[in-house]
């Protein structure tokens, strides 16, 4: 391989640097294929460094928050409707909680935000163009970054199509649309009433 070829990938290491994220979050990525690598004969990996920053100046930006981190509730809406976005964003800020909400049109966003952000509550839409809401679910379910974390399904899908695409654990709570906002809003409350009680 030449210098060339060599400088064109870094280290795990490297990359959590520049990325500004743990190691782990990064052998996330590039299992999850959202950051390009190979592994070397001894099994360590070469990330592309094209796909680092790549996701460096892509990547969005991390919440936002105007009290203490342990006082807001961290909420990701992982849906690939732009105007069903607005809809979560307009409707969870009407709650008048202390929530920080963001956002990822599909499973690759959303498995950065989770990486980069640990929210409290995720909302997933399945039916997504790219990673689909199942194989996100799964990268998760094989992942520590779930924990802590609820995770609701909001979708157009009755039980049988879930079924018929390989179902969900069933820790996972479904729900289904239109999106059921009152319900929302109820587990986002007993999120907030737990933590207030640890």
């Amino acid at each position: 391989m030449t210098s060339a070829q060599i400088s064109a990938y870094c280290t795990t290491r490297e990359a959590a640097k520049v990325l500004g994220v743990t190691l782990r979050t990064v052998q996330l990525w590039v299992d999850s294929g959202i950051l390009e690598a190979w592994k070397t004969e001894g099994g360590h990996r070469r990330i592309s460094v094209a796909s680092v920053q790549r996701l460096q100046t892509g990547a969005p930006p991390p919440y936002v928050t105007t009290q203490g981190a342990n006082e807001r509730l961290k909420v990701l809406v992982v849906e690939d409707d732009n105007v069903l976005l607005k809809l979560y964003k307009l409707r969870i800020a009407a709650w008048n909680m202390p929530i920080d909400v963001a956002t990822a049109s599909n499973g690759y966003e959303a498995l950065m935000r989770v990486g980069r952000d640990s929210p409290d509550l995720m909302i997933a839409d399945l039916n997504m163009p790219g990673m689909d809401g199942f194989e996100m679910i799964r990268n998760l379910m094989t992942s520590s970054f779930r924990e802590g974390m609820e995770i609701i399904i909001v979708t157009g899908m009755d039980a049988d199509e879930i079924a018929r695409k390989g179902g969900l654990p069933a820790t996972i709570k479904v729900l289904p649309k239109p999106v059921p906002f009152n319900d929302l809003r109820q587990i986002a409350e007993q999120l907030m009433a737990r933590r207030a009680a640890l």
